[in-house]
């Protein structure tokens, strides 16, 4: 058979290209990636670490439509941006000046058989100009701009990695095309596996001021699943009080405290104070006396204040300011109105925010959070190891990320599940392998 070429944009750590070549290979093509697109200079560094490159290149805006040699296919996890409605007719827009366009136009101009796009399931209903529609302008566009201006048989979908043997629910939309038919990208063969199939264990844990306190307050099983900040979060939330991260305080007090934590947010306040409702506010002794009854409850709310878990502030006002740009709306505080008892919001700075449970699946990675997941081991806590997180997106284990924590988890943050392409890839080489073979076989018959 012969040689099967790709482009691959957008590469990150090369998780559509290791789908896409196993599905080809598995079908008996040999497949040649002749160029890759990438930026950040430590997902080069991982790149040039797993893959041989014979072209490579950085900003595909860059890159002119005769720098790029031909090719079978193009891939591509492209970020999802707002397109101008400007100027176009029946509510599809302008892609001009996006990442998306670079994908038109090369395939416009260099004509492969197919393609293979991926994207953040939001950009289904992204833009979405009535609420009764079932995708968003933003997808209408990128759909018409492929199957009606460029002739492409297109097909989208999205698919969830927890049903590919991952213990990650992760949801991405596939988009793909070939010149030949539409590609089936329906999955039937679900497999659900749990953390623990792709732990490490024996590994050194987090000894800190921060793990002893929680082991003071929590069994480790009473830990599995629980996230840990000062925010909403159900059952399966720990606040710092909780654990006395601030300092220890009476369980009288985390009552007041979980009793303030919810009062705050009902709009009925807001119109009591007279301030326009907000989600958490300040409330007075008074306000608070009338959901808990104690008669220490100043020195109580005042210890609180001490310790770090309140502040004592005036209520916030909503502002409209009007600017060249249109009306400016934020909060400020309101000094005509009394001060009032209320929680130190925002993420707090913990160690740990969440401690996966080994027999349940991981959240979706996301490159922010991901350094701050913990899992049980040897006793105690520890982070996430790198490998983990590759197993976690179904990489093989020789692939290696040479570059500083930090560095890998934003790229694992941001890549694809591998066992979720493959099987969208292979929709496409059963097409293309029943297509080159309808040639060969014409081919065959003219000669005779």
């Amino acid at each position: 058979m012969s040689k099967v070429k790709f482009i691959d944009l957008f590469a990150g750590l090369g998780g559509i290209r290791l789908g896409f070549e196993k599905a080809f290979k598995d079908l008996g093509f040999e497949t040649e990636c002749v160029m890759t697109s990438e930026i950040k200079p430590y997902a080069i560094e991982t790149l040039t670490k797993n893959f041989s490159h014979d072209y490579f290149v950085g900003d595909i805006f860059n890159v002119e439509n005769e720098q790029i040699p031909d090719f079978d296919f193009l891939l591509g996890g492209f970020p999802c941006q707002p397109f101008s409605a400007g100027g176009k007719r029946e509510g599809f827009v302008d892609t001009r000046g996006t990442l998306f366009f670079e994908i038109e136009r090369i395939l416009e101009e260099k004509k492969p058989y197919g393609f293979i796009l991926e994207n953040v399931e939001g950009l289904v209903k992204h833009d979405l100009e009535n609420k009764e529609d079932k995708i968003g302008r933003t997808l209408s566009t990128i759909l018409d701009k492929l199957k009606n201006e460029l002739g492409y048989k297109v097909s989208w979908k999205v698919l969830d990695s927890i049903e590919f043997g991952l213990p990650q629910s992760r949801k991405r939309i596939f988009i793909v095309g070939t010149k030949d038919e539409k590609a089936n990208l329906t999955f039937f063969d679900k497999e659900f596996n749990a953390l623990n199939t792709i732990l490490e264990n024996g590994l050194e844990t987090i000894k800190s001021d921060f793990t002893e306190k929680l082991f003071n307050h929590f069994e480790m099983e009473d830990l599995y699943g629980k996230s840990i900040k000062d925010k909403r979060g159900g059952d399966n939330n720990i606040h710092s009080w909780d654990i006395g991260i601030k300092g220890e305080v009476s369980d009288e007090q985390i009552i007041l405290l979980n009793k303030l934590f919810k009062e705050r947010r009902k709009k009925h306040w807001a119109e009591k104070i007279g301030i326009d409702w907000m989600d958490g506010m300040a409330l007075t002794l008074k306000q608070i006396s009338t959901f808990h009854k104690n008669d220490k409850l100043k020195v109580a709310l005042d210890d609180l204040v001490k310790k770090g878990y309140l502040r004592f502030e005036h209520p916030k006002k909503l502002v409209r300011e009007i600017t060249e740009n249109g009306v400016r709306k934020y909060r400020t505080y309101d000094e005509t109105k009394p001060k009032g008892y209320n929680i130190v919001t925002g993420k707090l700075s913990f160690e740990i925010n969440k401690i996966l449970d080994p027999n349940d699946i991981a959240p979706t990675l996301v490159a922010t959070d991901v350094s701050r997941l913990a899992v049980p081991d040897n006793g105690g806590l520890r982070r996430l190891t790198i490998r983990e997180g590759l197993r976690l997106f179904g990489y093989p284990e020789w692939y290696e990320i040479p570059v500083k924590e930090t560095e890998a988890f934003d790229l694992l943050g941001n890549t694809v599940a591998v066992p979720v392409v493959e099987h969208v890839a292979r929709q496409l080489a059963e097409i293309y392998q029943y297509n080159v073979n309808v040639v060969s076989i014409e081919k065959s018959v003219v000669k005779i």
